[in-house]
């Protein structure tokens, strides 16, 4: 995307005036008064009942339809009250976000082609500031404040703005069917901003509330930090894990174990339960990722030692002989050398924990949840391997429950070990054991799902897809467990009221569960060629 950002210093506050050409639509209200008076009851709603975003859509209803009441207003004003009070749920998160990390997203159809000097590229509108229309007026003051500014729509622009990471939030006017399109977009990446519906369509000099766009692009929270830049810590954490680092926390590798295991630990992998547990530990305190102490680093070593020490014993028991794109442990070293070494990785993760400056009581909570994780690990995959030496054929009931017991507990540990070390208690850590719970069992239905689509229908181990073939029933059901369990874990984060936590937390959860992939499979509105 070309960064059009100017560095003007802020003048006063423009004025602009936008005529209404057309009757409004029938599903906003007709009048600035009821408009305005909407929006102060979702603002009300939002600091009254304490929420904070991002929010699902069916949450998003249930709430619109309490502002409308409360303003007054008809239910046929549902779809346009659902985006007044998103923006209100954003508001906090975006005024976090600097002017320079913004863009203003602004429609085609506000300028107007009689008199438009402009030009279309593959991306949007290059404007030639010719003053015959409000695109003008509001790029110039955008760019003073430090936006960038594009004049473009459609759901695959913002996709492409997540996903090149240059852009942490973004501020958009546009008709309600196109909001409703670009909204599983920019809840999925917990992308913050504010979008502001245009009057009517038509695709051509349409209208909107000048000032509502003029509110949130001058809100800014100058005492905060900022939010956790997801990219930057994964990059972060990474790092940790790179042979020098490692040898930093651990020391240098003294015989033919270590080696083993600190050559272990450094293969790639996607790193998720240390991320989880640094992320969880910088949003709840609020802390730059640069400056993560060294505590939170050993933490989440540990946790990948239990992680990579369970890859170990899961590859031995299914009999894989590839993992990360090479020969897994017992493969190359013999299946003793590699018991042994997940066996060291176990007790050397503990040895970390106990080890941790933190308080005794922390401490000992914290070894509590890695033990009955570890526990709960062990059972799952004893039951998973009992079906398999049977040869049985377990329901799915069974199969989730296995699940459940074997992939669900890494993350529950990643999770709660974060927030204990943040200090977090009360009902926090239960949260984070549902959501937990339903993640672990998105993931591996997911994981069984592609692999059955690949054509791995042999495999030795429990699979869902096989669970369900043998009922006779169909790959359908499959999906719809996924989106059941997915969705689930999406409604857990509506009892976090930290914003930046449940910002990353639903960030993360898209990403652990590529939904992503999913929705740039959509074809809509492509940018046209005009």
């Amino acid at each position: 995307m070309q960064n059009r950002l100017g560095r003007l210093p802020v003048s006063d506050k423009v004025q602009i005036q936008i005529p209404l050409r057309k009757p409004v639509q029938s599903n906003i209200p007709a009048d600035k008064e009821s408009r305005d008076r909407l929006k102060g009851a979702c603002r009300e709603h939002v600091s009254r009942q304490k929420l904070v975003g991002p929010m699902t859509l069916e949450r998003l209803k249930q709430h619109a339809q309490i502002t409308l009441h409360q303003a007054g207003l008809a239910e046929a004003y549902l779809e346009f009250a659902v985006v007044v009070l998103n923006d209100e749920l954003n508001l906090s998160s975006l005024a976090k976000v600097p002017y320079d990390k913004r863009l203003l997203l602004l429609p085609r159809c506000l300028r107007n082609e009689k008199v438009c000097k402009g030009e279309f590229d593959e991306v949007g509108l290059l404007c030639r500031r010719c003053g015959g229309c409000a695109i003008d007026t509001l790029t110039e003051y955008a760019q003073r404040l430090g936006y960038s500014v594009l004049v473009a729509e459609g759901s695959p622009v913002v996709m492409s703005l997540i996903e090149a990471g240059g852009i942490e939030a973004v501020i958009g006017v546009s008709c309600l069917s196109m909001l409703e399109k670009v909204f599983p977009y920019m809840e999925a990446a917990a992308f913050p901003g504010a979008a502001i519906p245009l009057l009517y369509d038509g695709c051509a000099q349409t209208a909107f509330d000048v000032d509502w766009l003029m509110e949130f692009l001058e809100q800014q929270d100058e005492d905060n930090g900022g939010r956790l830049n997801v990219r930057q810590l994964r990059q972060t954490v990474s790092s940790w894990f790179e042979r020098e680092s490692l040898e930093r926390i651990l020391g240098k590798p003294d015989g033919s174990v270590e080696t083993a295991a600190m050559e272990w630990l450094t293969l790639a992998g996607k790193r998720w339960r240390p991320i989880l547990a640094a992320g969880v530990w910088a949003a709840l305190t609020q802390t730059d990722v640069e400056s993560i102490p060294e505590t939170v680093r050993k933490m989440c070593v540990a946790i990948e030692c239990f992680h990579k020490a369970s890859l170990i014993h899961d590859d031995i028991e299914d009999g894989d002989e590839f993992r990360y794109g090479q020969k897994t442990l017992h493969a190359r070293l013999g299946m003793p050398i590699a018991l042994n070494v997940g066996d060291y990785l176990i007790g050397l993760g503990y040895q970390i924990l106990s080890d941790l400056d933190v308080e005794p009581a922390v401490k000992n909570r914290m070894m509590s949840v890695a033990a009955q994780g570890h526990r709960t690990l062990c059972l799952g995959q004893g039951a998973e391997l009992e079906w398999v030496r049977k040869r049985g054929c377990p329901s799915v009931e069974d199969v989730l429950k296995i699940f459940e017991q074997k992939t669900a507990p890494a993350f529950a540990v990643a999770l709660k070990l974060g927030a204990m070390a943040a200090g977090a208690d009360g009902t926090l850590p239960d949260i984070l054991g549902r959501f937990s719970r339903y993640v672990g069992l998105a993931y591996q239905i997911r994981d069984d799902l592609l692999d059955w689509l690949a054509g791995d229908k042999q495999t030795a181990r429990l699979s869902i897809c096989r669970a369900v073939t043998a009922k006779k029933s169909s790959e359908s059901e499959v999906r719809a467990l996924l989106s059941e369990y997915r969705q689930k874990a999406r409604e857990c984060l509506d009892a976090i009221t930290n914003d930046d936590l449940k910002g990353f937390l639903r960030k993360a959860l898209a990403k652990i569960l590529d939904e992503f992939q999913e929705l740039s499979c959509c074809e809509d509105h492509r940018p046209r060629n005009d």
